[in-house]
């Protein structure tokens, strides 16, 4: 199991001691997207889903993912955030929304692993909020746009 760290020499899961590493500020952004019917992305658009303001709530449910992304993913160390920003973009070229999540802290360990959460919770929220008229509508793309801070620096997706 050499070079996966989540693993110790046995290949038994274990968290990751980050205790003898030095406190950085830390900032990671991933990127995702929900396609969907030209008519959703209208009725999401034009503040008409039953539901409520889609954009609003899938942006407030974002943040709220990344704040919880310790209680999801069973070896992520509890971080204490600084910031979570979740961006929705209405995109009629998809036609869809495409979705962004930044997360900062200032710790000893990196915060992909919520923006990374961020962007999924609040797909899915999307999801849930619009699939009484669209349940075909396809979640992907998420990934890591970007990672700052830490030993191992800079990571920029191309």
């Amino acid at each position: 199991m050499a070079g996966l760290t989540h693993f110790d020499s046995k290949g038994d899961a274990q968290m990751v001691d980050v205790s003898a590493k030095e406190t950085s500020a830390r900032v990671a952004v991933a990127e995702g997207w929900v396609r969907m019917a030209r008519e959703t992305l209208d009725i999401i658009g034009e503040g008409r889903a039953k539901k409520g303001d889609v954009l609003s709530v899938a942006r407030l449910a974002g943040i709220m993912g990344a704040k919880k992304t310790a209680d999801l993913i069973p070896l992520c160390h509890p971080l204490p955030v600084t910031k979570v920003a979740v961006e929705l973009t209405l995109d009629p070229d998809l036609p869809g929304l495409r979705i962004e999540g930044t997360v900062k802290t200032t710790g000893q360990t990196g915060v992909e692993m919520e923006a990374l959460t961020a962007v999924s919770t609040a797909a899915l929220t999307v999801y849930d909020m619009a699939k009484a008229v669209d349940k075909a509508m396809e979640i992907g793309g998420i990934r890591l746009l970007l990672k700052e801070g830490g030993k191992s620096g800079r990571y920029e997706a191309t």
